[in-house]
């Protein structure tokens, strides 16, 4: 079936299930998160787990299912810098860096590795927001809005750099001193968040509630002691955000639930995949290390691949999410 034949009710329901799905899994990530959350930095348990893997490992696979559809392949192989070479340069640098560089060393890289991640799910919100304020006709961000996400986002992740107890890093920075100053930039961005949604003319519910989880999202970092309680909610909340989307996208249309099938499978596969690679750290020199590094280069080429793919400015993904999700991008 063609997006033509589509029934205008149809791309209502789709609009409906997104927006509302976006906020339920996000506010019942964190819920979840924060109540599953074992006291200190011990293993998260057989409840918390689960939802771990779904948000973390799977949601990152997930990406791979854009490489089976011909026309993103066509766009990749005329971009190769970003879609083939520095997916594939990432994931065999950081393989071989951890199977050479000692743990201590990693240990120090890896604020750098979670610094870049926090700032993806960070660009992800403002993405969300974006799109939330189009699909309810309440119009784009305003200037101030974006900035108000933005800022709050650089405090929540200061937060955690200064503060890596939170993030189970064993090194000492010396700068946690920091911490309440990041609160308090924090504080600042989320004020200027409330006063421009106050001076925002439409506001429809929908798009509130997003706008909020998206300037809110750091919160957790600034509340709770237990590293689960602060960060799990953020990985859980933005991977189900990214699998409700990418499983819109693949469902669509032009796929079918064929696509959905196939995004599914590479999700759930190439995630089990990454997951036990991601256990892998505490392991000697050599192999096992080897497939750790690759799990790190693969997260980080998920980012790469993604700021390109979902970037709506470019010609090419505004074409084809606009005729995958017309119901939140044009119709």
């Amino acid at each position: 079936m063609s997006v033509e034949h589509v029934p205008l009710r149809t791309f209502r329901v789709l609009r409906g299930v997104w927006l509302a799905g976006t906020i339920l899994l996000s506010v019942g990530a964190y819920a979840l998160a924060i109540g599953l959350a074992p006291a200190g930095a011990t293993t998260p348990g057989r409840a918390l787990g689960p939802l771990l893997f779904l948000g973390s490992s799977v949601h990152v696979a997930a990406t791979g299912w854009f490489y089976t559809v011909p026309e993103i392949r066509a766009h990749a192989l005329t971009h190769r810098g970003r879609y083939v070479y520095a997916p594939a340069a990432l994931i065999a640098g950081t393989a071989l860096a951890a199977m050479v560089v000692p743990e201590r060393w990693i240990q120090w890289a890896l604020i750098g590795y979670f610094g870049w991640q926090f700032f993806h799910f960070q660009k992800q919100n403002l993405g969300l927001a974006a799109l939330a304020g189009v699909a309810q006709r309440g119009g784009s961000l305003m200037v101030l809005e974006r900035r108000a996400i933005v800022l709050a986002g650089i405090a929540g992740i200061a937060g955690l750099v200064v503060h890596p107890d939170l993030l189970q890093l064993v090194v000492d920075t010396r700068v946690r001193f920091l911490f309440p100053l990041s609160a308090g930039v924090f504080a600042a961005g989320v004020a200027i968040g409330l006063y421009a949604l106050a001076r925002r003319s439409a506001r429809p519910p929908a798009f509130v509630a997003i706008y909020l989880i998206s300037l809110l999202f750091f919160l957790p970092v600034f509340v709770f002691h237990s590293p689960y309680a602060a960060v799990a909610g953020l990985t859980i909340a933005h991977g189900y955000q990214y699998l409700l989307i990418v499983g819109m996208v693949a469902g669509a249309p032009q796929s079918g639930m064929r696509g959905l099938t196939v995004m599914m499978t590479i999700a759930l596969l190439g995630g089990m995949a990454l997951s036990y690679a991601s256990h892998l750290h505490g392991s000697p020199a050599g192999l096992e290390r080897a497939l750790y590094g690759a799990y790190l280069g693969a997260v980080m080429a998920h980012f790469v691949i993604d700021a390109g793919l979902w970037r709506l400015r470019d010609e090419f993904p505004r074409r084809f999410l606009t005729a995958r999700l017309p119901y939140l991008l044009g119709r």
